[in-house]
């Protein structure tokens, strides 16, 4: 798996670029992207035009104001959350989780504008910022193995294929493993393409999704979805993709701040539209430079195509996802996490601080939010002498 060597100025690419190899990197954040929005659509039957159109528009803006593989995801916890959650007590609602998008929005605008989140980044240690990112990439490849249980043969040779062709800048790895994984969902259902051709297309268009909005369904989008989120998104999605863009693209250097003011932009505008809670996370970018992204290019990209699946095929969108086998997915998320944790900064050299990286990458498998705090209070357990590892 190789990642950019840019090593000055002059080596960066001066602007986007959309060629095949681009195009390729685009669909490398699918394996957490499908699986969430078709959810949020499937169990919480959102209305697939808001929460497309809230992606799309959003990864145009990043991709094209960036110009590196910087992601749009959706925030993992407020999702799994909703999803659990509408399955078990039916309380969350579609409008419970634009208001959780919307308190997002207002908390990271306000952190980033008032420089409160690069206050708080600088006091995360560098072997918890190691440890959230290690953690982060192990976590991904065990959820990716979860998905391959579900048809190992197909995922055997999707993954062999793929891993082959990693690299190949002539035949790109992320259009054969797609053209095999919807050919082998044709095979395995093809009552699925008769569904898809009967649907045909239609034009939507964007309404105001907050004009219904009650105090009851506010509360439970805030308390129950939005607050539990922020540490998680301060550890995975300011702190390690800052960490992890600046690594890679030092030229195009990002700051908490900016990632912040980012993050409350775009949650605001997808409340107001009908999407969902979306964050920049560090495995987004590793998932597209894997498949050969480096530049914006391949998150303009990927975000012209959920326009256009939004504005023209809405109501079909959720059989389209089903036509990708949930084993394909599942390879496309092992290597973006391999790729994430092989990027990982190197091990410290102290006995102590190994050790905060380890526990907090152990936790973070399991919750970055309880690993990001973990790691801190060991940190500073070890600097002051009260505990000997």
């Amino acid at each position: 798996m190789s990642e950019p060597t840019i090593t000055s100025a002059a080596d960066a690419p001066s602007g986007n670029r959309y060629d095949r190899m681009e195009w390729a990197g685009a669909f490398g954040d699918l394996g957490t992207l499908i699986p969430f929005v078709a959810a949020y659509i499937g169990v919480l039957k959102m209305d697939p035009f808001g929460v497309l159109f809230a992606f799309g528009a959003a990864m145009l803006v990043s991709g094209l104001y960036y110009r590196t593989p910087f992601p749009v995801q959706p925030m993992k916890a407020i999702g799994a959350v909703a999803a659990l959650q509408a399955v078990q007590t039916a309380i969350v609602t579609p409008a419970a989780v634009y208001s959780a998008a919307l308190v997002t929005g207002i908390a990271w605008l306000f952190l980033g504008l008032t420089g409160l989140a690069s206050r708080l980044a600088k006091m995360v240690p560098p072997a918890v910022v190691i440890g959230i990112v290690f953690g982060l990439g192990f976590g991904f490849m065990l959820q990716g193995i979860r998905m391959m249980q579900s048809d190992w043969l197909i995922a055997v040779i999707g993954g062999s294929g793929t891993l082959l062709l990693m690299g190949n800048r002539k035949i790109p790895a992320m259009f054969v493993l797609l053209a095999f994984g919807a050919a082998v969902g044709m095979v395995q259902n093809p009552a699925l393409l008769d569904a898809l051709a009967q649907t045909g297309i239609a034009f939507h268009t964007p309404t105001f999704a907050l004009s219904e909005l009650s105090w009851n369904q506010f509360f439970v989008g805030a308390v129950l979805l939005a607050l539990p989120q922020l540490p998680l998104t301060l550890g995975n999605a300011v702190i390690a993709i800052k960490e992890e863009n600046n690594r890679l693209f030092p030229q195009r250097c990002v700051s908490e701040g900016g990632v912040s003011i980012s993050t409350g932009i775009m949650n605001l505008f997808s409340a107001t539209v009908g999407g969902v809670p979306m964050c920049h996370g560090a495995g987004g970018m590793a998932g597209h430079i894997a498949f050969g992204a480096r530049t914006g290019g391949s998150v303009v990209i990927l975000g012209g195509v959920l326009l256009v699946l939004a504005f023209f095929f809405s109501d079909s969108v959720d059989l389209l996802f089903k036509l990708f086998p949930l084993a394909i997915l599942g390879v496309i998320l092992f290597l973006t996490g391999a790729q994430l944790a092989l990027g990982s900064s190197t091990f410290p050299a102290e006995r102590g601080a190994r050790a905060v990286v380890l526990l907090t990458a152990a936790l973070c498998m399991w919750n970055v939010g309880a690993g990001f705090v973990v790691g801190i209070v060991l940190h500073q357990l070890l600097q002051r002498g009260w505990l000997r590892l």
